[in-house]
């Protein structure tokens, strides 16, 4: 199948598995495992930040961070379109007893200007504006990214206000290949920066939180309490080592093949819009005449596989296993004689 779904949905590469294999582990719970610990030390260098810390997802990692940076009935400031709040079940909430001030912003980016709107008064009836969480690229958004000039202002505004400042960075090294987003300079304009290594990245799983010294120290506890302290987590943190000295480079590949998934679909006479393609996601609604379910079937049954992502809505994500070849096929079933124009 040729699975566009997810940049989830990567399998290892011959040399990570290799690297995994023959990873060198401990126990992380005491603090021993080393290829963890190169991990953390490596994602953190890259940003220029002083600690790191290995969590089986990015939801964790975002959660975490979350739930250092507040205390209950504290505020959380964050686009309506934020995976932190629409696909985190409610873990806002849950974890932290924070509530949520939604920003509608442009696909999925939220503007200095609207958060300095949105901070509460200092009154008792309110709850404490606390942080803010940026998402870079955004999911909804299609894979949308900030300029740099705008998480310039908007972590001003953030000091201004004496507000944490969290970067969802699922997919942070898209952004950064897009727009020229240097990692260092990322790591100055935000308190915390979850990179989640099993999207664009290819390893199997895990996300690495980063942040100050006594941020990840706060942050292992609350991972420990969340049930997110791993054993021999080397054999995993391998497959992120290797990702990161061998996959940040190539993602500008998927990139283009997801630029030219967006070209086949204009010219789609069953897709009515595609939303702009920036990096590896492409978000296109179809027509009235193309039901979702039934365009959703015959890709299927053409070998390909996407994912519904609302009323009449289609996401395709391009990544590692993805191959210009497999475009092309995508290309031919979209215009089969007898498809074309009623897939």
């Amino acid at each position: 199948m040729i699975d566009l779904r997810s940049d989830t949905v990567t399998r290892p590469t011959p040399g990570m598995l290799d690297a995994m294999m023959h990873a060198e582990v401990g126990d992380d719970v005491f603090g021993d495992d080393p290829t963890v610990t190169a991990l953390e030390e490596k994602a953190a260098a890259i940003f220029g930040m002083e600690a790191g810390l290995f969590c089986p997802s990015g939801t964790m990692t975002n959660q975490i961070a979350v739930k250092v940076h507040t205390r209950p009935a504290d505020e959380v400031i964050c686009s309506d379109e934020s995976h932190v709040y629409l696909f985190e079940g409610g873990g806002i909430a849950f974890n932290s007893g924070a509530s949520v001030r939604l920003i509608q912003g442009d696909r999925g980016r939220i503007t200095a200007a609207q958060i300095a709107a949105s901070v509460n008064p200092n009154d008792i009836h309110h709850p404490v504006s606390k942080l803010v969480v940026i998402e870079n690229t955004s999911n909804r958004g299609g894979g949308s990214c900030y300029d740099p000039a705008e998480l310039r202002r908007i972590s001003a505004v953030c000091l201004e206000h004496s507000l944490k400042r969290h970067l969802d960075g699922a997919r942070f090294f898209n952004a950064m290949t897009a727009t020229g987003l240097n990692p260092r300079e990322a790591g100055t304009l935000f308190d915390s920066i979850s990179i989640c290594l099993s999207k664009g990245l290819g390893a199997p799983v895990g996300s690495v939180l980063l942040g100050g010294a006594g941020f990840i120290h706060q942050a292992r506890r609350v991972r420990k309490l969340f049930g997110g302290a791993m054993r021999q987590a080397g054999y995993l943190a391998a497959a992120g080592v290797y990702a990161l000295d061998h996959h940040l480079t190539r993602m500008a590949d998927d990139h283009v093949r997801a630029a030219r998934i967006g070209k086949l679909l204009t010219a789609s006479p069953f897709v009515s819009h595609v939303a702009p393609v920036e990096t590896n996601i492409i978000i296109f609604t179809l027509s009235e005449t193309m039901p979702q379910e039934k365009f959703l079937s015959r890709l299927k049954e053409a070998g390909i596989l996407a994912i519904g992502f609302g009323p009449q809505t289609i996401r395709m994500v391009t990544h590692l296993d993805i191959s210009d070849p497999m475009i092309d096929h995508l290309e031919k079933t979209l215009n089969r004689p007898g498809y074309k124009g009623k897939l």
